[in-house]
């Protein structure tokens, strides 16, 4: 700020996943070597405090294998977004989301450029660039924004990360899962075709995969933090949507479970939380479960009837029993519903 230096920051969504984190590198990474402004900084930023990092196991995984350090890296909490924009300095890309929440509300009029892979739930300025489409990972869209640029920008280090990152979002491009798109699978045949060093693709999947799913040694709170969206609604209603990587059955039988999650709103200022477990069997088939949880009686039914009333999609809900009046579990019949259409419901609802 100080010499008034323009900063063009990529940035990936609250969960910070793999996705969201190798789409803001790499096309951070592309913006740096091709883009005609003269002294902007392209800054990839990953939108989660640094202490949260360790959590993401995958993505530590990932970057590991390919000699990326944490330290090189730029968290949410290390940049003032809000202090750069205020002084007229500030490029927004937004990768894997298009909606900021409401806390960065000042930030949308910086949005210059936004790639993403849910469907669109608002309309952006005229003169900011539009990518959306439904394929399985935002990374198959960065990797078709890179391949249509300069020759020469894809190098093997961008490659094996949009590659690893494509196999997991897409299970391994199994059809199964519900995931690919023939987009995705052009996009790792392509990556392979110019980098025929990359690793076997059952290989890749198979590491990444069991790192996600490695929840061993983490904390209930750590388990709900791991892979956290939030939706906001009228009145100041936060509600938390947590990726659980285990069946529901086992989540429930994990030791002071209620107050842990109390615990958690609390802390966080969320009046509920929705836990969407999952677990795959050996044919890569998905099997999800959710649980609603909140003390509001209103705020539950609210959000429970949505859920089972819900038709784009239907999720298929069947109650399961529960072992407390502030939580609702069911089994959720269309596997193929995963988090990312479940939001818009959640948002609709609050």
């Amino acid at each position: 700020i100080r010499r008034q230096q323009e900063v063009h920051v990529v940035l990936g969504n609250e969960a910070c996943d793999l996705d969201s984190a190798v789409s803001a590198l790499a096309l951070a990474y592309f913006l740096a070597q091709t883009s005609p402004a003269p002294g902007a900084a392209f800054v990839p930023v990953l939108n989660i405090p640094r202490a949260d990092f360790a959590l993401r196991t995958e993505t530590n995984s990932l970057l590991r294998a390919q000699g990326l350090c944490s330290a090189s890296l730029i968290f949410r909490d290390e940049i003032d977004l809000g202090a750069l924009h205020r002084a007229g300095l500030l490029s927004l890309t937004l990768v894997d989301h298009h909606i900021l929440p409401r806390a960065d509300a000042a930030l949308e009029e910086a949005v210059v450029e936004v790639i993403d892979h849910r469907p669109l739930e608002r309309d952006r300025a005229a003169g900011c660039r539009v990518t959306v489409a439904p394929v399985g990972s935002c990374a198959t869209l960065v990797t078709e924004r890179i391949v249509q640029g300069p020759p020469g920008v894809l190098d093997r280090l961008t490659a094996a990360l949009l590659h690893g990152t494509i196999l997991l979002d897409c299970i391994n491009l199994s059809p199964a899962a519900g995931k690919v798109t023939p987009r995705d699978v052009a996009c790792v045949d392509l990556l392979e075709a110019k980098f025929p060093e990359l690793p076997p693709r059952d290989d890749v999947f198979e590491v990444l995969q069991a790192a996600k799913f490695d929840v061993s040694g983490l904390t209930t709170e750590q388990m709900l933090r791991k892979d956290l969206k939030v939706v906001s609604g009228d009145a100041d209603l936060v509600l938390a949507i947590s990726g659980i990587y285990m069946d529901l059955e086992a989540f429930l039988r994990l030791p002071n479970l209620l107050q842990d999650l109390e615990a958690f709103c609390q802390a966080q200022g969320y009046a509920g939380l929705v836990a969407m477990t999952i677990s795959y069997n050996q044919q890569k088939e998905p099997s999800r479960q959710l649980a609603v949880y909140s003390q509001q009686e209103t705020l539950r039914s609210t959000v429970c009837q949505a859920l089972e009333e819900a038709t784009t999609p239907s999720l298929h809900l069947q109650p399961l029993p529960s072992p407390w009046p502030c939580l609702v579990p069911y089994a959720q019949g269309n596997s193929l519903a995963t988090r990312k259409k479940v939001l818009p419901i959640l948002r609709v609802a609050l």
